[in-house]
């Protein structure tokens, strides 16, 4: 952790741009880590507290479904129930711990894209309440799509993730 000045909590916007650019101009790297759950996310941040870092936390579509329980049975709720349960627990609990935690997805395909909408709905919400969306990045993975395509669907998010501060990983 450098010593810039943000507020240890889950950052966003600008709070992740400063984050980023502590980073490069202290020469380290913000370790990323895939969570499935509330001990996932804790251990994280436990081990990122105990350690001085700032960390990003990253969610998959299965870890959101894994989050929310094998008890749910519409697997796309799940993924999105869960992925939005996760991230207000990051929210929740990262100031507690002392540190700043990036809340990222990881890895979504254009199969994918429902699920990123979703959770741009709920972001959208959670930024009307409380002035921050619930996550301070997503990964939009369209590789395998035409490059046209890629790049006017990842323009087409981004406009909307940029209203409520947030990045886009393409």
């Amino acid at each position: 952790m450098s010593d810039y000045s943000l507020k240890p909590g889950v950052v966003t916007g600008e709070g992740y741009k400063t984050l980023v650019d502590a980073a490069k101009k202290g020469g380290y790297a913000l370790p990323a880590v895939n969570v499935v759950g509330t001990n996932s996310i804790n251990a994280c941040m436990e081990a990122a507290a105990k350690a001085n870092s700032d960390i990003i936390i990253q969610l998959s579509n299965s870890g959101g479904a894994f989050f929310a329980g094998a008890g749910m049975e519409d697997g796309f709720k799940a993924k999105v129930l869960g992925s939005v349960a996760a991230a207000k627990h990051a929210h929740l609990l990262a100031e507690h711990y002392g540190i700043c935690v990036a809340m990222h997805t990881d890895h979504a395909n254009r199969a994918l894209s429902p699920w990123i909408e979703a959770l741009l709905d709920e972001g959208e919400k959670h930024y009307e309440a409380y002035g921050k969306p619930l996550f301070s990045s997503h990964m939009l993975d369209l590789s395998a799509d035409p490059i046209d395509f890629n790049l006017s669907e990842s323009a087409r998010i981004l406009e909307r993730m940029a209203k409520i501060g947030m990045s886009l990983e393409i």
